[in-house]
């Protein structure tokens, strides 16, 4: 024992003297006086830090969309659209060797020769021919007009028609007042706001502009962002992630390509034939046309009622060919084009679409019309796979339901046992 002490004694010599040093300022620190009081014996923190690390994140969350909110909608547009090109995006990668700056160029490129310019020129031609309509209104709300011949050529309903019109439309003032009841603002307002587009459409150019950064980025660095939200979803929903990073860009891809892409198409070819047909204003109507091919139903109703029109007013081979054209694209498209596209129709009901559509457009302006059938697309998807989770739950096990055997039990061996009398 004495020959321990002498060598402990020696190791505590050895020590460095800035643990020393350091042990003296802790000491030093611990006997200062705290602002808050004496600290208390229980060193248990009133928050774990997972709990402490969750709402710190939350709160990052919350002041990111506070202070780059308007920056949402063409984030948004960015995400859909790389969604639904990245198959052809990775065709692109394997062309140029994997390099994904060049790739990610040719990409943004092609998007703007095919997409965003065309949509481009129908909506400055569709302004335009706007602007003459509400010209037209304001003429017709000052003077009045009488009906149109062609209402009054319509077998059955032109009388009616033609009286609603001398009653709603064709009297001085009649206009202003349908659309004070409609809308709720006055006719020349509504001009006003027609004319004040030319300043919003620098707005729409600014957010355009941000949409393809946006876009560029996420196609270049879009496989590391999608590991680490793969490593973040599977932590956080570690039983259904696997299927939900499946579902969900299968369903934006498919409302994209099988709604939004289609539609454009048909706006264009229905134009085409509106214009071939002689029907004032093709640009506007194919524009319509085009945004009521997002909701089912809807392009048939719209080249219907402008080949009534044309047989109205005199043109009745012209609209006869509008319907017959009509009717077989959209049969083609139906049976050929989506299914090769999105391998199927959509099934997603009406009302969703509806609501998608008017609340993409309210909230969002003109990228809402194809932001909002998504995002409505996805929760109506994953309701679907909650309710399939749901049923799934509910089957009963059919191993659970067949009859286990008996377990054997051992040969009892009856012994007769004899006593002697």
């Amino acid at each position: 024992m004495h020959g321990i002490a002498p060598i402990a004694h020696s190791v505590r010599l050895k020590q460095p003297e800035s643990v020393n040093v350091r042990k003296k300022e802790d000491r030093k620190l611990q006997d200062a006086p705290r602002w808050l009081g004496p600290v208390a014996p229980s060193r248990t923190a009133l928050v774990t830090p997972i709990s402490a690390a969750r709402w710190l994140l939350v709160l990052i969350a919350i002041a990111a969309i506070y202070f780059f909110h308007g920056f949402i909608v063409p984030v948004l547009a960015s995400l859909v659209i790389a969604f639904a090109s990245w198959p052809v995006y990775r065709k692109i990668l394997n062309r140029v060797g994997g390099n994904t700056t060049i790739g990610a160029t040719i990409a943004i490129i092609l998007i703007l020769a095919f997409l965003i310019v065309p949509i481009g020129i129908a909506a400055t031609y569709a302004v335009g021919e706007l602007r003459d309509w509400i010209g037209w209104a304001l003429e017709v709300n000052k003077h009045g007009a009488p009906p149109p011949d062609w209402i009054l050529a319509l077998p059955g309903v032109g009388e009616w028609l033609a009286d609603q019109w001398v009653h709603r439309v064709g009297s001085p003032g009649a206009i202003g007042e349908l659309v004070q009841i409609v809308s709720g603002a006055n006719i020349g307002n509504i001009y006003r706001a027609v004319i004040a587009l030319g300043d919003g459409a620098f707005h729409l150019l600014l957010t355009m502009l941000f949409m393809l950064i946006a876009l560029f980025f996420v196609f270049r660095d879009g496989a590391s962002f999608t590991r680490q939200l793969d490593l973040l979803g599977e932590r956080i929903l570690p039983a259904r992630w696997e299927r939900i990073s499946r579902v969900v860009p299968a369903t934006i891809s498919s409302t994209v390509t099988g709604m939004t892409l289609i539609a454009i198409g048909e706006g264009i070819v229905l134009g085409i034939a509106y214009w071939l047909a002689g029907v004032p204003s093709p640009v506007t109507l194919g524009v319509l046309t085009g945004v009521m091919a997002l909701i089912p139903g809807g392009a048939p109703l719209s080249f219907t009622l402008v080949s009534v029109y044309l047989m109205a007013s005199g043109s009745l081979f012209a609209g006869i060919a509008l319907f017959v054209w009509g009717t077989v694209e959209l049969f083609i498209v139906d049976k050929t084009v989506r299914p090769k596209l999105v391998g199927g129709p959509i099934k997603l009901p009406f009302l969703p679409t509806f609501f998608g559509l008017i609340g993409g457009v309210k909230t969002m302006g003109f990228l809402g019309l194809f932001i909002g059938p998504v995002l409505m697309a996805l929760i109506v998807s994953i309701w679907r796979e909650w309710m399939r989770e749901v049923e799934l739950s509910d089957i009963p096990d059919p191993m659970a339901l067949e009859p286990q055997p008996m377990p054997k039990t051992p040969d009892v061996i009856v012994t007769k046992q004899t006593t002697a009398v």
